[in-house]
């Protein structure tokens, strides 16, 4: 935001200097304190186009700015940086403009005119989110909304399997629990089966509701309706999950269907006519060395099942024919190995790949008192995000699975979570939130009232100065996030916007002030707190006004 107040007048003094610049001016902000607030390397990169020295065309350019009240230094600095440090003026309009956007600051229209589909979660219906999903979950939904703050027009969507061994095997699990529901005790459960609680509860269930008729039905037809009700209550289960972490998909796309609308078989056969599929011991192989891939992989195997690759190929195939811009997969690490391919496919397929963008996270680990926890749905040893959201509340789930960048392990400290003070990160944000809206209750239960057209020239305090340049970058911290996918960003910039908010506390008086200066920290203050509302929306972490 500050480049705004310097650009036209560099711009004009670069043309002056003959240099012909397509493109802004690149800035940057320097990290040694005493160099400006903004830098400019343009001297540097056009110098040799015009056959001068870096530093005195840099000088040149500094010499033909016309002085103004908003610049207190352009100075040369190295072999030819232009640093610029702006007078309090430019703070105060800065200030102001934030003021004019009220509650769309942050907000960008970088994306506008584009489509998104972002596709997270997408666990398939074999059993309750387990706590290890909540990264996904979370990753993937605070994308969605960074995107869909920057403009874009945004699907969220959840894929998911309802055949195949998984899901037999989970109608299998209910059905034996079910016999021995029903006095067949001597029905030995399967060794692979899922042993979760979930499954002994949905036996019950089905035994007190349904046990007559059940009795009275083959063991196949017996095992389809345990299967049927099965999937029906982990997907309930799912949803109710997501609901409670603020978690809403737009579309719910079953893999069966690519099946049943033949796109998984048209698939294999666009790729045999390119040459890429053959087949080889019974099995159908995609020839991946031939799209530069180093080895060929398996997409049906000799006993006719398909490999995760080829509907995962079609898939991908289906969402860009739907006319996305943007298509953005949320995976875990264990996914790492099958994107090239997928990719590959998709690409042999004629389709542009720079348009699927791919989110790998990284693991988690839980740690309580020194301790791991672990979790398995299979061994019913399992700690499910309910279990996670039940002990350290939605806020804090979604902010920890955020707050760290998706490429790296993430542990998550159950201890930390649990507290309730400034040492944990989500508190500590929401607490400057509130600490704000408590000002404000108090100011006009004093009558005082939000002046909008407030003198900022009082705003002279380096605390003041801090603060208003934290809150100029938010807008282009969010631009960043959603450009790069990272919404750690966010929680990173939020942060450090709550200390700057709270070292201004701390040194600033606010009620109680001079009533020009009272006037202008309010505002101040007001600014800060929408810009703190926007960011835990952003994230999907809640906003309150009291603590």
């Amino acid at each position: 935001m500050m480049q705004k107040y310097i650009e036209a007048e560099l711009q004009a003094a670069c043309v002056a200097a003959g240099l012909q610049i397509d493109g802004p001016i690149p800035f940057g902000v320097p990290k040694q304190q005493g160099h400006g607030h903004l830098s400019t390397n343009i001297a540097m990169m056009h110098a040799k186009q015009i056959g001068k020295q870096p530093r005195a065309l840099a000088q040149e350019i500094v010499d033909g700015v016309a002085p103004s009240p908003l610049i207190a230094k352009l100075e040369v600095a190295g072999p030819g940086f232009i640093n610029v440090t702006f007078s309090d003026a430019v703070y105060h309009a800065m200030l102001r403009d934030l003021n004019l956007l009220g509650d769309e600051i942050g907000r960008s229209d970088c994306g506008a005119g584009r489509t998104a589909n972002i596709e997270y979660v997408s666990a398939n219906p074999t059993g309750p989110l387990h706590a290890g999903h909540g990264r996904n979950c979370s990753v993937g939904d605070t994308i969605a909304n960074l995107l869909a703050w920057n403009g874009y027009g945004v699907t969220r969507e959840y894929y998911f399997n309802n055949a195949g061994n998984q899901m037999n095997m989970l109608g299998k699990s209910i059905y034996v629990r079910l016999q021995h529901a029903l006095g067949n005790s001597d029905i030995e459960f399967p060794e692979d089966g899922y042993h979760g609680e979930y499954i002994q509860e949905i036996a019950t269930a089905l035994a007190s509701e349904h046990g007559e008729d059940l009795r009275a039905m083959s063991a196949d037809d017996a095992m389809a309706f345990c299967r049927k009700a099965g999937e029906a209550w982990c997907f309930e289960s799912i949803k109710r999950t997501l609901n409670a972490l603020n978690i809403h998909h737009d579309v719910y796309f079953n893999e069966d269907s690519l099946y049943g609308s033949g796109k998984v078989a048209a698939t294999v056969e666009e790729l045999r006519q390119r040459g890429l599929v053959y087949e080889k011991d019974g099995a159908t192989w995609f020839a991946l060395t031939q799209v530069g891939n180093p080895q060929d992989k398996v997409i049906i195997k000799s006993t006719g099942e398909p490999t995760y690759r080829l509907p995962d190929i079609a898939y991908h195939r289906d969402k860009l024919e739907r006319g996305f811009d943007t298509v953005v997969d949320i995976f875990g690490a264990d996914h790492i190995a099958t994107v090239p391919d997928v990719l590959a496919g998709v690409k042999a397929l004629g389709f542009d790949t720079d348009r699927v963008r791919v989110v790998i996270h990284q693991m988690v680990t839980f740690v309580e008192d020194g301790q791991v926890v672990k979790f398995s749905k299979r061994s019913g040893k399992s700690f499910t995000l309910d279990d996670l959201i039940e002990e350290v509340g939605a806020d804090v789930v979604r902010f920890f699975f955020i707050m760290r960048a998706v490429g790296t392990h993430l542990e998550f400290d159950l201890g930390l979570a649990k507290e309730e003070g400034d040492r944990n990160p989500v508190f500590y944000l929401q607490y400057a939130h509130a600490r704000i809206c408590s000002i404000l209750r108090k100011a006009h239960e004093r009558g005082v009232t939000l002046d909008t057209e407030a003198d900022l020239s009082v705003l002279i305090d380096a605390r003041e100065i801090e603060l208003i340049s934290m809150l100029s970058r938010f807008r282009s911290t969010v631009e960043r996030a959603a450009e790069n996918l990272e919404p750690h960003v966010i929680a990173e910039f939020l942060r450090d916007l709550a200390g700057a908010y709270h070292n201004f506390y701390h040194d600033c008086r606010i009620l109680g002030a001079e009533p020009a200066l009272e006037s202008a920290r309010l505002l101040l203050a007001d600014v800060t707190r929408r810009a703190m509302r926007n960011g835990l929306l952003i994230l999907g972490v809640g906003t309150p006004d009291r603590m």
